[in-house]
């Protein structure tokens, strides 16, 4: 096992070096019960997780922005709070939050030493058994909740990996259960359609907790009504207990007036785009009621509600970066999601012609992303990331020219050469106003991150025409 106390080695050397020991790891495949190998080590560690006050949140789209938000709001009421989210754009720290910061790299050292050992203990004793090593997102969990009883937080908001009874996370016994939107997603790894995977992301609801849900589907909502009755949980509905009373689109966002359990909130700027992120704020508040009523909801003082918002972000989530042309990213990777972001992006753009940079990972429905995307852009250019489930260049584009046409379509070799094309596209013509729409993997906007921050540390603009 690596001395990360060698002397002479920096922090960014011994964060590459950590990442490179997590996330070497991959991830399973399959849908496989991850919480006893992440139990066994927190028990060697302590159960440090025990003391932690917790707001689990569950769904297939919204749930990183509706957990960033639910941080926000509980950090403006004076409270420390943990983050725990995935992916992320630029370092792992971004994962593993305090008080709105990833996670410092000197904790991040000091905390590997005590954790790295009873990994590879769990790793030897699954061995024993001809079972795999702790996957990346397992070592990221115990990891994370080492770090938020470390740092004594009051509350930690922990988004789901991947369905939710089975994940990593469900070793946390949260005190209010969030429910985002719940879509047809991740099909090849969880059974059953539809009611399986609403079955699947129910369980984290526990006995006794307060379960916060969107707007579901019948069959859904069904699931997830028996889940908690069977659980003692007291389930609060959008809709029935919280709505969206109002809503006008702003520079910069919108604002809002959001309806809950306790109190009418109005007038409240989000700086976040698109319907689906009101209804990301409205989960969000209605958590950070209930957990600070303990189960009941209890109204928030409207200054540290807007201070909540206002602080809030979320990276990759129609999010726009000014220039020409103008340059929106979204990390929908699924129909669901695509579906979000083509009723949403009125709001952000409202130019002449719209150029899409698309890569799409291998386990996903491409067809269905490409289907979603193809009303909105005017030429679409594909291309892959750097991950290894990326779905190859060439193979991505013979789906796209039979649902675009071949006439709107390009390929680029890297998400670099994609950005400079489409660039290139949306202002082709000087009276045209252009935009760039980054969609379909959350690979692709980090790459597409890493791209722009290294454009604007080279001197130019983050979004400019680039010359042939």
């Amino acid at each position: 096992m690596t001395d990360f106390t060698i002397p002479g080695l920096s922090l960014d050397e011994a964060e590459r070096e950590i990442a490179s020991h997590i996330f070497d790891r991959g991830s399973e495949k399959g849908i496989v019960n991850r919480v006893a190998r992440v139990r066994a080590a927190l028990d060697l560690l302590g159960n440090p997780h025990h003391e932690l006050r917790v707001i689990h949140v569950t769904g297939t789209n919204g749930k990183t922005s509706t957990s960033r938000m639910t941080e926000s709001i509980l950090r403006a009421t004076g409270l420390k709070t943990g983050l725990f989210t995935s992916p992320h754009l630029t370092t792992f720290r971004e994962r593993i939050q305090i008080n709105g910061e990833p996670l410092a790299q000197e904790a991040m050292l000091r905390l590997w030493h005590d954790v790295a050992p009873v990994i590879h203990t769990i790793d030897m004793e699954s061995a024993r058994v001809a079972g795999p090593r702790m996957s990346f997102f397992e070592v990221l969990t115990v990891f994370g909740l080492v770090a938020y009883a470390d740092a004594n937080v009051d509350v930690a908001v922990i988004e789901v990996g991947i369905g939710g009874e089975r994940d990593a996370t469900n070793v946390v016994t949260g005190a209010v259960a969030v429910l985002t939107p719940i879509a047809a997603d991740h099909g090849d790894i969880i059974p059953g359609g539809l009611p399986g995977i609403a079955r699947e992301k129910s369980g984290i609801i526990k006995v006794g907790s307060a379960v916060v849900s969107a707007n579901q589907r019948d069959e859904v909502a069904t699931i997830i009504k028996e889940a908690a009755s069977a659980r003692g949980a007291s389930t609060f509905w959008e809709g029935a207990h919280n709505s969206i009373e109002a809503r006008r689109v702003v520079p910069g966002g919108q604002v809002l007036t959001l309806r809950t359990g306790a109190t009418t909130y109005p007038d409240v700027f989000v700086p976040l785009h698109g319907d689906f992120q009101a209804q990301n704020a409205l989960t969000a508040l209605s958590a950070c009621e209930l957990l600070l009523g303990d189960g009941v909801p209890r109204s928030i003082d409207g200054d540290v509600v807007a201070r909540g918002f206002h602080t809030a972000s979320s990276p990759g989530r129609l999010e726009v970066v000014p220039g020409n042309p103008v340059v929106i990213m979204d990390s929908a990777h699924n129909p669901h999601g695509i579906a979000a972001l083509a009723g949403a992006l009125p709001d952000a753009f409202s130019g002449d012609r719209l150029v899409g940079v698309v890569a799409v990972l291998s386990d996903k429905d491409a067809d269905g992303i490409l289907v979603g995307l193809e009303p909105l852009l005017d030429y679409v250019v594909i291309t892959r990331t750097e991950s290894a489930r990326a779905t190859p260049t060439n193979e991505l584009a013979v789906s796209a020219r039979i649902i675009f046409g071949p006439d709107r379509v390009f390929e680029a070799a890297s998400v670099a050469t994609a950005l400079d094309l489409a660039n290139r596209l949306a202002v082709a013509e000087s009276a045209v106003e252009g935009g760039v729409l980054v969609a379909g993997s959350v690979t692709l906007i980090g790459e597409a991150h890493r791209y722009l921050r290294n454009r604007l540390a080279a001197g130019g603009a983050a979004s400019e025409p680039i010359s042939a």
